[in-house]
């Protein structure tokens, strides 16, 4: 097939990257590639520790994409960290959040390893001495987004600055938290604000958990960069860094990790991750268009679920497999159809040229 990709973020390139793979012609536009919350991402694989309620699809779906992540990540020569994760409360209220979230998993039938706070010090040494105790999730793995982003342009090609129409038989729309109309309404922007360290003393593995209440990751890169996250905020505006999302974090995360007081900042930043009416990601036809194949609203799984979102994909292209629990079509949106010619992309990193709305 001709398959003509918007958006060159890790989810878009991702795919452009499979459907090459299978032998399909691919184009790719992005004016501005892996600028988008790819570029922000902290790079967690981690499908236990921010599963909820009812995300049991997502939890599916994560166990599966984390699998492919080992092979993936050796096929595109980039670092995976593989020491887990560590699931922290910092005072007695912090650690119901994580007992909280290990009965939840539990119910899911992934429990995690309980570990009291001496016991989480001794496996890590850089947490305070002060956290009150851990869980440990010994699967999960961290990459750095960025670098996965190089390596798919290196595969992929470089992504056209050119709005113009292609003749292609199918459009993927990757294109962040900005969709196209007419399903702009299906995805929003969510907030995230994201610091970036390097210090000679970093975590071994990945530390996320709540400090007085406020949710914290810090997230070790092979080269001693750390990144510090994240806040979230639903909002209408352009996502920019504010003092206090700083101030929070910087905050939550010397509390916890007490030897950040050392390490040298390198950057802040923010974006929007692209959630959904319901938080579950759209894989599928675009309502109303079934030669318009939506990969959005991968909200905060977006780097975990990148080479399950390109498998799907182009297993739909191929066999018309489809998960439903993904399937845009979920939603109530009008069947309006529009010419592929005169779909308007929204870049990552850009402000897009359509009407947004977040309803």
């Amino acid at each position: 097939m001709r398959v003509l990709v918007l958006g060159a973020g890790i989810i878009g390139l991702s795919c452009a990257e499979e459907l090459l793979r299978r032998g399909h012609q691919v184009s790719v536009v992005d004016p501005a590639p892996g600028s988008g919350a790819s570029y922000a991402a902290a790079g967690m694989l981690s499908p236990s520790s921010e599963v909820w309620h009812t995300e049991r699809d997502l939890l599916r779906l994560g166990l599966s994409s984390i699998e492919l992540w080992p092979s993936y990540a050796g096929r595109l020569g980039v670092h995976l960290h593989r020491t887990g994760t560590l699931l922290v409360g910092f005072d007695r209220g912090d650690l119901q959040h994580v007992e909280r979230q290990a009965a939840l998993l539990e119910s899911f039938g992934a429990a995690p390893e309980m570990l009291t706070g001496s016991a989480a010090r001794r496996l890590e040494p850089t947490l305070s001495p002060r956290a009150t105790g851990a869980a440990l999730l010994s699967e999960d793995h961290s990459v750095d987004p960025r670098s996965v982003v190089e390596a798919l342009l290196s595969r992929v090609g470089r992504a056209r600055d050119d709005p113009e129409p292609r003749e292609c038989d199918v459009t993927v729309v990757a294109t962040g938290a900005r969709l196209p109309e007419p399903w702009s309404s299906l995805v929003r922007g969510v907030r995230g604000e994201i610091l970036r360290a390097h210090t000679d003393d970093p975590p071994t593995r990945t530390i996320r958990g709540w400090v007085h209440g406020e949710p914290l990751y810090v997230v070790p890169r092979a080269d001693g960069g750390v990144v510090i996250g994240a806040t979230a905020e639903e909002h209408d505006a352009d996502p920019v860094v504010t003092l206090g999302g700083v101030a929070r974090l910087l905050d939550s995360a010397r509390l916890l990790v007490p030897g950040l007081d050392r390490a040298t900042f390198i950057e802040a930043c923010a974006r929007d991750r692209p959630g959904t009416p319901d938080n579950v990601p759209l894989v599928g036809p675009a309502p109303g268009r079934d030669d318009v194949i939506l990969a959005a609203g991968f909200f905060r799984h977006g780097v975990l679920l990148a080479p399950l979102a390109a498998q799907l994909v182009a297993d739909h292209l191929e066999t018309g497999h489809l998960d439903p629990a993904l399937d845009p079509r979920r939603f109530d949106v009008a069947a309006a159809r529009v010419d592929a010619d005169r779909l308007v992309h929204a870049p990552s990193g850009r402000e897009p040229t359509y009407r947004k709305d977040n309803a």
